[in-house]
């Protein structure tokens, strides 16, 4: 018996003192490469002192004498803090993320790696100034002093795997890595295409929506050139067989001149609504040469400059344009998928061998194949019932990299529009202000010039509906001083419908911009406090036009219990705004998604329902049409023998919710 005794303590200890190893080596592998910011560094490379402060949220200020020093700085000060992210963005760009997650991730890096996003930035690096030149080498010395030389965070440890050292071309492949974040297209068009199948013409059409219905532009008073050849005048609206694209939608920015401030200065504000993700894709840092540069902002973890922030000149930042910039085409391949078909011949397919390491150890062959527009994709999008190739906005020319380096340093409305001419493939609008009392709003965008529409499925065996360019800048919307004093934007359509150029169909709702535009009505003269109240301001302009809607056609409805009665009340009492204690925040939104899955789920099979639930501008749009026409074929229940009104399907939905 004390035999045993003595083993089970014995084997007590040994767990004890394994659990306490484990808990030391795991808070060394948690805590080890966490920087000491009050230490002194010696840096490689470095000509005069350089000197970093943190302020309380750790965000660097960096002051250097000059250039060189200070982009060093900038990388291994960037290291220190997003090392991970860095090479994690690294390998989304390259389609390599397979060697650290494993073959599950084989298709993705596939995927990325039809969109070549380094081809792209080989032909960038090769024009780029010599200045953009040694600060993207001096930024990725900084980086690999950094990982050469001190610990590495915890998930490499976790991963079992050391990066490989920056390079210049890393930090521009980042362009293509945010335009495919930003692109509009990849995600509805062929869901689209599916549901088209199904229901008729007059169902498809209720989900594309009518521009001429959303009166609200971001450059209301631009006038285009009445001067633009005919070929590149496009007939909105005439396809039948529409197919819409998805769009990233969120972000917010606004400025007004010294007419409508308190302190007679320019103020302006931007709120950038990326994917939520921890760490967040914005790096904040402050750059200082003395007499050359002194530009505070927000970069891209894994290039040196500011994306969007002020120097002591001016201010900018931005808002996604939602360009239909990634268009489809149904091709003709022949028998061993060597060659496609092309205004009656047939032409080469580039077909490229891919090579894909697995963190398993396996080395996995694919092939690409490529039109001259693009991959065909057929791999990625497996409902396609027809081979199909994309041509994307991120593989045309453009070179973001310049601009903001130029951005950094512009003086005024002159160095700003030069600078904002190259920003292309990841198309923005750039809101503008400086201290000379000005303010600006340019759209920076690469709009195809195509035949069409833009959101059908093309035809690939004919060249008519290639891109023929890009509108040229000279031609894109802009504001500078309008005469009501503010410039505002938020993902909302871009000009009137007599712009000669097809920009989107799919634009965020003008809600934002509406609420936006009212609030900056309000007063005469508004100061900082303004400004936060409005970027914090909980109002939905979405609620505050249907709501009145629900509870109309709820007034109607006799058979109401206690609960949905007290539920009703709520909903008349509300005042619209959506703060987390609402009662009624909370039976609008979920009332308002009922209403959407009510009146589309009898006509689609259940993968169709689940996938267009999942894309939100489609439903949003429908449910806008139905209030506009006042009918709609997807409002009768085809699953009952009686025939329902968007009333009936509204009270179905106020009893599920």
């Amino acid at each position: 018996m004390k035999i045993l005794k003595h083993t089970l303590l014995s084997l007590l200890a040994l767990i004890i003192l394994v659990v306490i190893a484990g808990l030391i080596i795991l808070n060394n592998i948690k805590t080890k490469a966490i920087p000491d910011y009050s230490k002194n560094i010696e840096l490689t490379g470095l000509t005069s002192e350089v000197n970093i402060f943190r302020d309380a949220y750790a965000i660097p200020h960096i002051y250097a004498k000059n250039e060189n020093d200070l982009y060093r700085a900038v990388g291994f000060t960037m290291a220190q803090d997003r090392l991970w992210q860095m090479d994690l963005l690294r390998r989304v760009t390259l389609g390599r993320l397979s060697e650290i997650l494993g073959k599950d991730q084989v298709n993705t890096d596939l995927l990325l790696r039809a969109l070549r996003f380094q081809e792209k930035s080989e032909k960038i690096l090769s024009s780029a100034s010599p200045e953009i030149i040694q600060a993207l080498e001096s930024f990725s010395d900084g980086v690999n002093e950094y990982i050469n030389n001190y610990p590495l965070p915890p998930e490499f440890i976790i991963l079992g795997y050391k990066p490989e050292l920056w390079k210049p071309i890393h930090s521009i492949n980042l362009i293509g890595y945010m335009s495919w974040d930003l692109t509009s297209g990849w995600n509805t068009e062929l869901l689209l295409h599916q549901i088209g199948n199904i229901v008729s013409k007059e169902h498809l059409k209720d989900l594309i929506p009518d521009m001429n219905s959303q009166n609200t532009a971001v450059y209301p008073d631009f006038q285009p050139n009445k001067n633009i050849p005919d070929i590149t005048l496009l007939s909105v609206g005439k396809e039948l067989e529409k197919i819409g694209a998805q769009v990233f939608s969120g972000s917010n920015n606004w400025a007004i001149s010294g007419k409508k401030s308190v302190n007679g200065k320019p103020i302006l504000a931007n709120d950038m609504h990326l994917g939520f993700m921890s760490p967040g894709i914005w790096y904040q840092m402050h750059q200082n040469v003395e007499g050359q540069l002194n530009v505070s902002g927000l970069v891209l973890p894994g290039q040196p400059f500011a994306i969007v922030g002020h120097n002591d000149s001016i201010a900018w930042g931005m808002t996604n344009v939602a360009v239909d910039d990634l268009d489809f085409y149904a091709e003709i391949v022949n028998q061993d998928s060597t060659h496609y078909l092309i205004d009656g011949e047939w032409k080469e397919l580039l077909i490229k061998k891919e090579i894909i390491q697995t963190k398993e150890g396996e080395n996995i062959e694919k092939k690409l194949r490529f039109t001259h527009r693009g991959p065909i994709i057929n791999d990625f999008k497996k409902s396609a019932e027809f081979p199909i190739s994309i041509h994307w906005l991120g593989n045309e020319m453009s070179n973001e990299i310049r601009t903001v380096y130029k951005l950094n340093r512009a003086n005024n409305w002159s160095d700003f529009r030069n600078a904002v001419k190259t920003f292309t493939s990841i198309s923005q609008n750039i809101v503008y202000a400086d201290v000379q009392g000005n303010i600006g709003l340019q759209c920076s965008a690469g709009i195809p010039i195509r035949k069409g529409n833009g959101i059908q499925i093309y035809r690939g065996d004919s060249s008519i509906y290639d891109w023929k360019g890009l509108v040229p800048f000279e031609e894109l919307p802009f504001e500078f001083n309008p005469e009501r004093a503010y410039v505002s934007s938020a993902n909302n359509k871009t000009v009137s419908e007599d712009y000669p150029y097809y920009i989107s169909h799919w634009f965020s709702m003008p809600n934002r911009i509406d609420r936006i535009r009212e609030l900056l009505e309000e007063k005469d003269k508004y100061g900082i406090e303004d400004f936060k109240q409005i970027q914090s301001d909980i109002k939905s302009k979405k609620a505050e036009r249907f709501t009145p809607v629900f509870l109309n056609a709820l007034e109607t409805e006799n058979d109401l219990n206690t609960a949905e009665k007290n539920a009703l009340n709520f909903l008349k009492e509300w005042n619209y705004e959506l703060c987390k204690q609402s009662i009624a925040a909370t039976l609008f939104e979920i009332l308002y998604r009922k209403t959407g899955e009510n009146i589309v789920k009898d006509e689609l099979p259940e993968e169709l329902f689940s996938s267009i639930m999942g894309q939100k501008i489609l439903i949003e749009n429908l449910l806008i049409t139905i209030l506009n026409k006042n009918t709609s074929p997807w409002v009768d229940n085809i699953k009952t023998s009686q025939t329902e009104t968007f009333q009936d399907i509204i009270i179905q939905s106020f009893k599920e919710t």
